[in-house]
């Protein structure tokens, strides 16, 4: 093989390692942008009573994003989507308090999804609900 011969096979190599490389770092970008598919996110979730006992929150999927059902003290329950309305951060329950905290910036919501503290500009969304035959359905 003479010089232009190997100067061409080195080439092809290098543009293919290149192009590798480059649809390696392209796809994690593309599929953090690229909306998700509606077939894999749920519309109506059910949830067993049992699995949210009182004072207690559960974290879920519902639409493509986080949401989260919580059992406040004396039994009442609530839906509420789990991303916060100042930079969209998903809110942590607060078990000893009994209210959710943004990690990010350190807004504070009751168990009810309104605003206590911090940046937040407006309360966390409510999701639709109901309960039958110990069955909790959101959405």
């Amino acid at each position: 093989m003479d010089n232009s011969g190997r100067r061409t096979f080195l080439g092809v190599c290098l543009g293919g390692l290149a192009a590798a490389v480059t649809a390696a770092a392209t796809w994690p970008v593309y599929r953090y942008l690229a909306p998700r598919s509606t077939a894999t996110t749920a519309a109506r979730v059910e949830i067993p009573e049992k699995d949210v006992p009182e004072g207690e929150a559960k974290f879920f999927d519902f639409g493509g994003a986080s949401a989260v059902l919580v059992r406040k003290p004396g039994g009442g329950l609530i839906a509420l989507s789990a991303v916060c309305t100042h930079m969209g951060c998903i809110v942590q329950w607060e078990k000893d308090t009994q209210d959710f905290l943004c990690p990010c910036h350190g807004g504070h919501y009751t168990a009810d999804g309104g605003v206590i503290s911090g940046p937040p500009p407006k309360s966390l969304a409510k999701l639709p609900f109901i309960v039958a035959n110990g069955i909790i359905t959101i959405g």
